[in-house]
């Protein structure tokens, strides 16, 4: 039997329309919207692309959105002094500094610049002490995209063995935080893992964020587990594999329209025949994670305003 889809794009959309019912009560009780403030240093295209959609959604939900569109000659100092000027406007709720900066720039330092109640990316070290400890107001949109993901397709999780392949700050660390969070028994694997296929056939939940495109294959993936791909590798022609090319398959199209098309780390013809759910690439993980920017900025707002 062929695995089930986990539409993120679907799940998204309902969750939209939760967050613009936020907005609203926000609204009307602070005479005003909240507002999320974007950072995007140089005309990196994939950053573009990013910061569009991020803007697109927030116009559709009805928060204010405010871009400030650098050079990338532009100096840490003056960039460190914009991100001061945000932290202290009080009717900015959150900031997101758009990755990855120029050389020149440390990116630690930069984000280490962002107030830890602004920010909306969940970066910051006192945020992600939050996250481990379950104090926080919020967590890395990727993860929580995920879990509320899981959450709306009824996906048990409670005594599952979770495996994470990836140990970025970004998405592995604290999607397992999270999974441990409800009770799922953790293990995180990565580029040093021995015998990294026949570890992750143990999983009940599969959860690939390697940067690797196709790198997870049927030998992964235990018969029945829930798959999900975090991966988001642009391929064209010359590196496409032959068994992509499949009757009506969206990877054929985009190859044949555009020149080039979206793989997720997991091999997407294998994983349909191996696993019981899956998410697509593109239209799983991807509409989560700017919506839950979105409700990650609202809870902000939210919570900034309780403290007043």
């Amino acid at each position: 039997m062929e695995a089930k889809c986990l539409s993120g794009k679907e799940t998204a959309k309902q969750l939209t329309q939760r967050i613009q019912q936020r907005v609203h009560s926000f609204a009307s009780r602070e005479n005003r919207v909240p507002k999320l403030a974007v950072i995007l240093v140089g005309d990196d295209p994939a950053s573009a692309v990013y910061v569009r959609s991020k803007h697109k959604l927030s116009s559709k939900i009805g928060i204010d959105f405010e871009l400030h569109t650098l050079p990338d000659t532009i100096s840490q100092k003056e960039l460190l002094e914009i991100i001061r000027t945000l932290n202290d406007d009080s009717r900015c709720d959150a900031i997101l500094v758009q990755l990855p900066l120029p050389p020149h720039i440390d990116s630690n330092t930069v984000l280490l610049a962002i107030d830890p109640i602004k920010d909306v990316d969940c970066f910051h070290p006192e945020n992600i002490g939050r996250l481990w400890t379950k104090t926080g107001v919020i967590a890395p949109c990727t993860p929580a995209g995920i879990m509320e993901l899981l959450r709306s397709y009824n996906i048990p999780i409670e005594g599952k063995h979770a495996i994470v392949i990836g140990r970025s700050n970004i998405v592995g660390k604290p999607m397992a935080a999270l999974l441990l969070h409800v009770n799922a028994t953790i293990t995180i694997a990565h580029s040093k893992t021995k015998n990294l296929s026949n570890l992750c056939r143990t999983a009940d939940i599969l959860v690939a964020a390697i940067g690797k495109p196709a790198f997870v294959t049927s030998d992964f993936i235990k018969p029945g587990a829930v798959v999900i791909d975090v991966g988001m590798n642009r391929i064209d022609s010359v590196d496409a594999d032959s068994c992509w090319f499949q009757p009506e398959s969206p990877i054929k199209d985009s190859l044949e329209q555009k020149g080039h098309a979206l793989i997720g780390d997991v091999h997407p013809n294998d994983v349909r025949s191996v696993a019981s759910w899956y998410t697509p690439v593109p239209g799983g993980v991807g509409p989560m994670t700017v919506a839950m920017l979105m409700e990650n900025t609202v809870s902000l707002a939210e919570y900034r305003n309780r403290r007043q």
